[in-house]
């Protein structure tokens, strides 16, 4: 058996918990599988530090309920979301999606722990350039599903040669230790790749598998001259010591040769903690294990209507609801479905956020690029925080 289950399996819901599965044989032989219930997916607790988070794998999830007799309101994919803000609801028969459920919140967890983690991360770097390098931490399975979320989240570019070409960019990268092993020196390698890899391809010159960053660096200028783009810094942490010191060192050795053209990208284990600290320093990070590895965001999936009625359980609120913001002062606040288009308490109108995304079973919201999405997440994070900064 293949240990990647099929779409066909996953909508079929062989990946579900099997509570579900046995929710739907008593529903069935009790002849209630048609009861109607509105069910919200929100979060209650983000990843220590967060103040917000990004919606992505929505419209993946929307397609788990293509073809079944529900309704779904939801927020934009790629939009930004507080705590117990309902993201998405879904309406209809319950024998129609219980068996979803498992499949839903693990595509949109996943996700949007690693279009938050990754927006995080480009916040941090501001105009430096952020590449999802983190593939090989994962299985190739995922591997595009990682860099999909990675770029909506606001990554520059990514490394793998699938990912690249689902998102419509060109993949990008620099030169394996491995290349500069097998031919046994770092010029040797970088002059290998000049005259091999086409010439739109930037030039980057990995300059710490074998001698002092520095001394590599100035030896891969001189090879290169205007042609060298940038050098790239993998630093093994055992071998860093002060790693802010050796990429300002070789920034001045390079400048004082008439190389300020050359670019430094660092990579290597990189947290949000490395960028803050290096991007005054750097001109690119590749950042891996953070992005690939980032903390889910932990949605759950509440009934809070049943046949119409107002019916949830203990600690949720019961009722559907709209997430409303002020167009003026751009307050967000979580209101009964009834008071959606009741006033800000500024004075000014205030716009709902969630939309519907499917009728019967039919995906109505509109689809965006890639790109076009990683426009929205950066619009609306920075909206977030100068407004949060003014108050």
């Amino acid at each position: 058996m293949n240990p990647i289950p099929s779409q066909e399996e996953i909508r079929r819901g062989d990946t579900t918990d099997v509570y579900f599965v046995r929710t739907r044989e008593v529903l069935k032989s009790l002849g209630k599988e048609a009861v109607r219930v509105k069910a919200e997916v929100y979060v209650k607790r983000f990843p220590d530090g967060y103040e917000h988070a990004i919606l992505a794998g929505r419209d993946e999830m929307l397609s788990l309920l293509e073809g079944r007799n529900v309704d779904v309101l939801a927020m934009e994919e790629g939009a930004l979301f507080l705590l117990e803000e309902p993201v998405l609801a879904v309406e209809g028969p319950y024998g129609e999606f219980c068996e979803m459920e498992t499949a839903m919140l693990g595509i949109l967890c996943q996700a949007s722990g690693i279009a938050t983690k990754t927006s995080r991360i480009k916040r941090l770097a501001g105009d430096r350039t952020v590449l999802s390098f983190g593939a090989r931490r994962m299985h190739p399975a995922l591997s595009t599903l990682i860099d999909r979320h990675a770029f909506v989240g606001g990554a520059d570019g990514v490394s793998v040669v699938r990912s690249a070409s689902f998102l419509g960019e060109t993949p990008q990268g620099t030169m394996p230790h491995a290349l500069i092993l097998v031919l046994g020196d770092t010029v040797e390698a970088l002059r290998g790749f000049d005259g091999a890899v086409a010439a739109d391809v930037p030039r980057v010159c990995l300059i710490d598998t074998l001698q002092d960053e520095k001394f590599e660096a100035i030896r891969a200028a001189e090879a290169l001259g205007k042609s060298l783009a940038a050098v790239r810094l993998d630093t093994p942490s055992s071998r860093r010591g002060n790693f802010r010191k050796i990429v300002r060192e070789v920034r001045w050795e390079l400048d004082l040769r008439g190389f300020s053209h050359v670019r430094i990208l660092v990579s290597g284990g990189l947290g949000e903690e490395d960028i803050a600290s290096l991007r005054d320093v750097v001109d690119g990070f590749g950042v891996g294990t953070c992005i690939s590895n980032a903390p889910t965001i932990d949605f759950a999936l509440d009934i809070v209507e049943v046949e119409g009625r107002p019916f949830a359980k203990r600690g949720k609120l019961s009722g559907g609801k709209q997430v409303v913001r002020c167009r003026s002062c751009g307050r967000r606040c979580v209101v009964p479905e009834a008071k959606a288009q009741a006033l800000c308490r500024c004075g000014s109108p205030a716009e709902p956020l969630l939309f519907p995304a499917m009728k019967g079973g039919n995906v109505v919201a509109p689809s965006l690029s890639p790109r076009e999405l990683r426009s929205r997440v950066m619009e609306q994070v920075t909206q977030f925080h100068e407004r949060r900064e003014s108050r």
